[in-house]
Parts: C-alpha cells; structure tokens; sequence
C-alpha cells in the first residue's frame, strides 16, 4: 500500500513540476510579446492595465472605477 502512496505522491509532484515548467515558459512568451509591444511604440504599462481590466468582470470593473473617480475627486484629481 505505501509503495503505491508513494508512486501516487511522485507522479504528483512530477506533474507539478512539469506545469511549473510550463508556466515558466508561457511567462517568457509573455515577457516577450510585451517586448515586442514596446519595441513598436506601445506603452506597456497601460497595456498590462488593460489586460488586467479584462479579466474583470463587469461589475467589478465599474466598481473599481466609481471608487476611483470618488477617490480622485476627493483628493481635486481631474
């Protein structure tokens, strides 16, 4: 029974490794394309705002935005 525990905890951990592997892979190519971004003229730091924008959902977003121009407004910010 061990043995089998033990083979079950190793092909765990050596897909773990192996998506760790693959997420180091899929940052580099992400790194890269906004070094392409950049290289043409685009800011990146807007752009990796608006990705992440994105991935809001849409209540949230509006959410976020009220907060902000009520934060800004209290604060004078146009």
């Amino acid at each position: 029974m061990a043995e089998n525990t033990d083979a079950r905890l190793r092909g765990l951990i050596e897909r773990i490794e192996r998506l760790e592997e693959e997420k180091k892979g899929l940052a580099d190519d992400i790194r890269d394309v906004f070094g392409e971004a950049k290289a043409v003229g685009y800011d990146v730091k807007i752009m990796r705002q608006i990705v992440r924008i994105r991935k809001m959902k849409p209540d949230d977003r509006r959410e976020g935005e009220m907060l902000l121009d009520t934060y800004k407004s209290a604060l004078g910010i146009d």
